[in-house]
Formats: structure tokens, C-alpha cells, sequence
């Protein structure tokens, strides 16, 4: 992650050791994490930790590896009651200083999706939002909540449900009414 304005944690390219790791441990305070909370849309978000180094990877590239840990509490989808997760994920982050790009109208998606251009800085802060917005549920549900059956129609008129929408299934009870008909 390279960015013109890194956060107050992020480590320039060039200061660091070739030779070596440069480990990270990320706990940030419980304001921080209000922060990164409203800017996700979350209820909540408590022991948020992300730790891992950065080191060289070839002549000129950098690999930052590490896990993610974090409590994230959601509206569930149908609800709307808090759902709290735990989330605890590794990250991998592969910065290249050359990669392929065939202009701005298209650019070549690397089949690894962990590689990233390598910029002036290497951001773990920056990272480690990225990282837990990539693995929170998209779809989160309080334990026995369920969608009902929509059944919408017009005034007057027999509604649709659910099972109407499923030609196949007529067709197979067809299918088994000639069967036991021919036998």
C-alpha cells in the first residue's frame, strides 16, 4: 500500500533493512478503533490486533506477512440485531516495484492478489483496515433469523410465491405423475 500520505506507522521503503525483518505489532487504542469502526459501518470493533514483518523478497520487491485479529460487531442483514464475529485471518501482501500496467484504461490483473506496486512507503495501518474490510461477512445473521416468504401481487390478483417461481419442480412432479400413470 503506498500512499502519499502514510500513517504515522507506515515504514519508508528505503529505510528499511535489506538484510533483515522489520516486525510490527499494531494494537490500536479503543478511539482508534471507534474510528476504523464508523469508517467500515460497524456497530463495533474490539481487540483489533494486526502483527507480521516486512522483508525483502528478491533484489528489489518486499513481502509483508502477518494476522489479523479482531471483533467486529454487525447489523445483522435481516434483523438488524448486533451479530459480533471473531475474525482472525493471515494477510500477505507481496510489493513489486515493476508490474505490468497496459495504460490507464486497462491494466492487467495479476492472477495473485496479493501482489501490490511497490510505492515509497509500506503502510501496515493502511493494510491491516484493508485486510479486516476484505474478511468481515458480507451477509452477517443473528443466530435463528430467517428471510420469510415474500409474496407480492397486484390487487385482485392470485399472488406468486415462491414455489411458482420454480418451473422444474412442476415439471418433476409431472414427471412422477406419468411414471406411477404408466405403471
Amino acid at each position: 500500500m503506498s500512499s502519499a500520505l502514510p500513517s504515522k506507522l507506515a515504514y519508508r521503503v528505503t529505510d528499511l533493512p535489506n538484510n533483515s525483518i522489520k516486525k510490527f505489532d499494531l494494537r490500536p487504542e479503543p478511539t482508534q478503533n471507534d474510528a476504523i469502526a464508523a469508517e467500515l459501518n460497524l456497530l463495533g470493533l474490539r481487540k483489533l490486533r494486526f502483527t507480521g514483518q516486512i522483508q525483502s523478497s528478491g533484489k528489489s520487491d518486499w513481502r509483508l506477512t502477518g494476522t489479523i485479529g479482531a471483533t467486529v460487531i454487525q447489523p445483522c442483514t435481516i434483523t438488524l440485531e448486533p451479530v459480533m464475529t471473531r475474525i482472525d485471518e493471515s494477510v500477505e501482501r507481496l510489493f513489486v516495484k515493476e508490474i505490468i500496467n497496459l495504460g490507464e484504461e486497462e491494466i492487467e490483473m495479476p492472477e495473485d492478489e496479493t501482489i501490490e506496486p511497490l510505492g515509497t512507503w509500506i503502510d501496515p495501518e493502511a493494510i491491516m483496515i484493508e485486510s479486516l474490510c476484505l474478511t468481515l461477512p458480507e451477509y452477517p445473521r443473528a443466530e435463528g433469523a430467517t428471510l420469510g416468504e415474500s409474496v407480492y401481487t397486484q390487487p385482485g390478483e392470485a399472488p406468486m410465491r415462491d414455489e411458482d417461481a420454480r418451473p422444474f419442480a412442476g415439471l418433476a412432479a409431472l414427471k412422477d405423475q406419468l411414471k406411477s400413470g404408466d405403471e
